[in-house]
């Protein structure tokens, strides 16, 4: 008999998981409420460029589409840091070797789309979104948003990877008894800005990079395009002190630029014409629970988004996929016992990554740039160096490993309580003794 499955957003996870169903033999529909992003311009705005490690790598070379995904990303094996004088800081992410790879957002998306539906053989649907589901019957209402035409589809099983603010969750999970929700909208926002590639398309900074201008309780970040541009994002809070309620005149946004980012000023022209192209936009965690009910799940940021300041939103949402491919062979297609493990098992990581993510906006914005961090930074690489076995980096174990991220979080604090005790009482001055103490704590 013929199996069918619905996926609910054409977004990365979506195209993705639409790849892997139709591998195992389903005949794959997805649904998507925007027009088709391959019909429209792709440039900066509202997107972030995203940053693909090997959690994202390992699920793209499952689904058989690694390659393709290649000819697009930019290796960054650190990243830059910028400082108020122009003092430019290379600090490596990981070993010899180790990067992480900056993507665009609608050019990733419009390949994966592509990839849906000629590798996939995947049915996708724009401008059609989901305005009701039945969650036991793996049912759903959706309406043609040009037509206003309203009707009713149905699968073995059916995917909601609709994203932060999904329809499928709102309209089914959050009806139902007992399902926890929470949405948290962090304090701070951000605004993109385009920094163009020079006349002879060549990069303005270094292109091997993720550019930083840290500055306390904000700061700019950059990541490279392959035409030579850089997608720019200023992160600060909406309120107070330095904020963006501040920036109420160009002269103000001008002037706070040329103050705070005065090599980035140097180097971006028609800045103010930038500020007003891009919205104001706000970062929101979701954290919810259960994933799963009857013959519907949830994956991606629908059931776990997260803030992007570890570079982890898209990749975790890549690993649900493996995970729930791995779960699919090892039950044999027992959608009720996949999606009791998957749940069980992923939830932990999802809330562990939400914990990084913010963690990992403090280490960007208030300590790359103080010495007692670098100073453990540079000890820990030593130690992993010597000692891969026994010390790893909390951002290696991320970004580089498949250690869980709940995992990950554990050893990681374990690890800087340690450093942290270890530093106090020797200071900065006698490494031998901290990397000595340090390996003996985490012996024990």
């Amino acid at each position: 008999m013929e199996k069918k499955a619905i996926v609910i957003g054409a977004g990365l996870a979506g195209s993705l998981w639409s790849i892997y169903l139709a591998k195992a033999g389903y005949k794959v529909t997805v649904y998507e409420r925007r027009k088709n992003i391959r019909d429209v311009e792709i440039s900066a705005g509202k997107s972030i460029n995203l940053a693909l490690s090997t959690r994202g790598w390992k699920a793209l070379e499952g689904a058989g589409i690694k390659q393709e995904v290649e000819e697009i990303a930019i290796p960054m094996p650190g990243r830059m840091m910028h400082s108020v004088d122009g003092e430019l800081t290379f600090q490596p992410y990981g070993q010899e070797g180790q990067a992480i790879y900056s993507v665009s957002r609608g050019h990733l998306n419009a390949i994966m789309m592509n990839l849906a539906e000629e590798k996939g053989n995947a049915n996708i649907f724009y401008e059609h979104k989901c305005v009701g589901v039945n969650l036991e019957e793996g049912k759903v209402t959706i309406q043609n948003t040009q037509t206003k035409e309203v009707f009713e589809d149905e699968a073995d099983v059916v995917f909601g990877a609709d994203g932060a603010f999904s329809s499928v969750r709102y309209k089914g999970f959050q009806k139902t008894n007992r399902f926890d929700y929470l949405q948290d909208f962090i304090d701070d926002g951000y605004k993109e800005l385009l920094l163009p590639a020079n006349e002879d398309g060549s990069y303005k900074l270094e292109k091997n990079a993720l550019h930083i201008w840290p500055r306390g309780r904000f700061m700019l970040i950059a990541l490279p395009n392959e035409d030579g541009s850089f997608t720019c994002t200023l992160f600060m809070p909406f309120e107070g002190e330095n904020s963006f309620e501040t920036l109420t005149t160009d002269e103000k946004v001008d002037q706070f630029f040329k103050d705070t980012f005065p090599d980035f000023y140097a180097i971006m022209p028609n800045l103010i014409e930038n500020w007003h192209a891009h919205p104001l936009s706000s970062l929101c965690i979701i954290r919810c629970y259960p994933w799963t009910k009857g013959k519907t799940a949830l994956l991606g940021d629908a059931c776990h988004a997260t803030v992007p300041f570890y570079g982890q939103g898209m990749n975790a949402s890549f690993e649900d996929c493996t995970v729930l491919n791995d779960l699919m062979i090892k039950h044999n297609e027992n959608w009720k016992e996949v999606f009791k493990e998957y749940q069980e098992t992923r939830k932990k990581d999802g809330d562990a990554l939400q914990d990084l993510s913010l963690h990992n906006y403090y280490v960007m914005r208030d300590y790359v740039a103080d010495p007692t961090f670098l100073f453990q930074k540079k000890i820990e690489a030593k130690l992993s160096g010597k000692y891969p076995d026994e010390w790893m980096p909390l951002y290696s174990q991320v970004t580089f490993s498949h250690i869980p991220y709940s995992k990950a979080w554990e050893v990681g604090q374990k690890q800087d309580e340690i450093m942290k005790k270890a530093i106090e009482v020797h200071g900065l001055s006698d490494e031998k003794k901290i990397e000595d103490e340090a390996l003996l704590s985490i012996r024990k």
